[in-house]
């Protein structure tokens, strides 16, 4: 979908409320999610689109959405969470950091979350099958992967010795991240160097640190914020020649070199599937947590051909997409 196209489709969304407001017969649900409205976004629209259409709510026509953006920006929430209270949403859907924020803001309109984190440890449910409160989603325990990610990435460069790693200190689970990280590099015997970074600029300063580091490879760590900041980091990493696993499948399609972990556009999907039966009458106490099993690979070869690297025959077998 063209940038254009897709800013088009969501400023038509953003007029849908009013005109349901004032009708007052179409459910409004409020959509935040930590990137930015660029075409980036648009496989996340797309598939919340298709799970609400699963259950028999089409955007435009019994169900009005209003898509908010806030960049990995965490201190405009509070006041996005008080706007959409007031307008009285049916339900509000986010990633981890706008759920936490709505979960502060309010304990009756339904909350439909995705979080790669623990949700019982952020506070968000009482449990993954009995929820308890208002609000429940999908789990896909992303930011758990650190390990795996490390792992990969030794068996893609195994001579790399020492690594790089971006962390955002923001994202709620980043001290366990930080705790997976070390161990791993630990049991696989590798020296890491983990950058804490929470804002654009210290990004850039960043990969300034890695050009004195001189790691053999990075790896970045899950985090609305990073994944905001995706085409930066995949700029920074090329400038800089360095090979970098990453969390989302959209940083290899977008010219990083590869990437493990859920698939995200299915498992908002499965946000629209829910928040469609929560706006049919379900409660969300008594809708259990979800918790996709499944977890891709994904490796760009274009990527590592200019990389100057071969990627081994194992790594290809086992990877869900190769971009070519």
């Amino acid at each position: 979908m063209k940038r254009r196209n897709f800013i088009t489709l969501l400023g038509a969304a953003l007029t849908w409320p009013v005109t349901a407001r004032a009708q007052q017969t179409v459910p409004v649900v409020g959509f935040v999610f930590s990137g930015t409205a660029s075409s980036a976004a648009a496989p996340f629209v797309m598939a919340f689109k298709l799970g609400l259409e699963e259950v028999g709510y089409i955007e435009g026509q019994n169900v009005a959405v209003e898509y908010h953006f806030p960049g990995g920006n965490n201190e405009r929430l509070p006041t996005l969470m008080a706007e959409l209270i007031q307008r009285h949403v049916a339900a509000i859907v986010g990633d981890t950091s706008p759920a936490i924020a709505a979960k502060t803001a309010t304990s009756t309109i339904p909350i439909v979350f995705l979080t790669g984190a623990d949700p019982v440890s952020l506070g968000l449910v009482t449990s993954f099958n009995h929820p308890g409160g208002n609000a429940t989603g999908v789990s896909f325990v992303n930011s758990r992967l650190d390990a795996k990610r490390l792992e990969l990435l030794h068996e893609l460069l195994p001579r790399a010795t020492v690594i790089a790693s971006l962390l955002d200190p923001a994202y709620p689970t980043s001290a366990s991240q930080l705790k997976d990280l070390h161990d791993a590099a630990g049991a696989l015997g590798l020296q890491i160097h983990v950058l804490q970074v929470s804002n654009e600029s210290q990004i850039d300063q960043a990969f300034a640190t890695f050009a004195n580091l001189r790691p053999d490879a990075l790896v970045v760590s899950a985090s609305g914020f990073l994944g905001a900041r995706r085409n930066q980091i995949i700029e920074l990493a090329a400038r800089n020649s360095l090979p970098a696993m990453y969390f989302d499948r959209q940083f290899p399609t977008a010219g990083g070199l590869a990437s493990y972990g859920a698939d995200v556009p299915d498992a908002i999907r499965q946000a629209g599937v829910y928040t469609g039966r929560i706006l049919k009458g379900q409660r969300p106490a008594e809708m259990p947590v979800l918790q996709p099993t499944k977890f891709d690979l994904v490796i760009n070869l274009k990527t590592a051909k200019a990389l100057g690297l071969t990627i081994p025959d194992k790594l290809l077998a086992i990877a869900d997409e190769v971009i070519e």
